[in-house]
């Protein structure tokens, strides 16, 4: 059985983004070391362990909680998280077969958007991760958007849509927001997917506003959801998902 739709918005953080590429002590013991402090390694990586043990995922932390890693792992200490931001991007990859999935979608005429739960104030194209890590891997031309709760971002001319300020995936308001857009551009909830792992933020309020929805279990399984379908691998999507016209 499969589901034509004509738009699908994908998470970010350990969706998206395979972060497995980041061994903390070697991550930590690079930046450390360039520093000059290598005998503050071992307090940052536990650092950064509590705050996983707070928030559940390290994508989490990168994509809603980096003043933190900037706070509490790094002491204000500017000079270590501008580090931690070139590193973390040399670092980062996409999800196995992500971009040959992106190219079938994009063939089928699915609209495409990343649906990030980004807290830093929204800048320039490339100020914030989620934009750096899609113009790093050339997967800028698969986006039209990049919807977060700090603004919608057009991924062609860089533009903000600020309506979108203040949202939030988990109360569902985000959702309200994004149905809107979609009904005045022809296309019902129905017709719109979102996949993402968070039971709480990425399938539960989606499915309440009328999308479909589907959870992503490649690198955190967050248990079971009244998703409409669950994947392992981005690959499954071709046998899950088609394009629909109005035809």
């Amino acid at each position: 059985m499969t589901i034509a739709i004509k738009w699908c918005g994908i998470d970010f953080g350990q969706c998206l983004m395979d972060p497995s590429g980041l061994r903390n002590s070697l991550f930590f013991g690079d930046i450390c070391k360039e520093l000059g402090e290598p005998e503050l390694i071992n307090e940052r990586v536990k650092k950064y362990r509590i705050l996983k043990e707070k928030y559940g995922s390290y994508g989490a932390i990168k994509e809603g909680h980096r003043d933190e890693i900037l706070s509490y792992v790094f002491d204000n200490n500017q000079e270590a998280m501008n580090l931690f931001s070139i590193k973390e991007q040399e670092l980062l990859k996409p999800a196995e077969g992500v971009e040959q999935t992106l190219v079938y979608l994009k063939e089928e005429g699915i609209i495409l958007c990343v649906v990030a739960e980004l807290k830093k104030t929204l800048g320039p194209m490339g100020s914030d991760i989620v934009t750096r890590f899609l113009q790093r891997q050339n997967l800028t031309q698969y986006f039209r958007e990049l919807i977060t709760p700090q603004g919608k971002v057009n991924l062609k001319d860089g533009s903000v849509d600020m309506s979108y300020k203040g949202l939030t995936k988990e109360e569902g308001t985000l959702y309200d927001r994004l149905a809107e857009d979609l009904l005045s551009e022809g296309i019902e909830p129905s017709e719109a997917v979102i996949i993402g792992d968070k039971i709480v933020t990425d399938i539960e309020p989606p499915s309440k506003k009328g999308f479909k929805t589907i959870q992503y279990t490649g690198y955190t399984d967050f248990g079971s959801s009244a998703a409409d379908y669950v994947i392992s691998s981005f690959s499954q999507l071709k046998e899950i998902v088609m394009g629909k016209t109005d035809a």
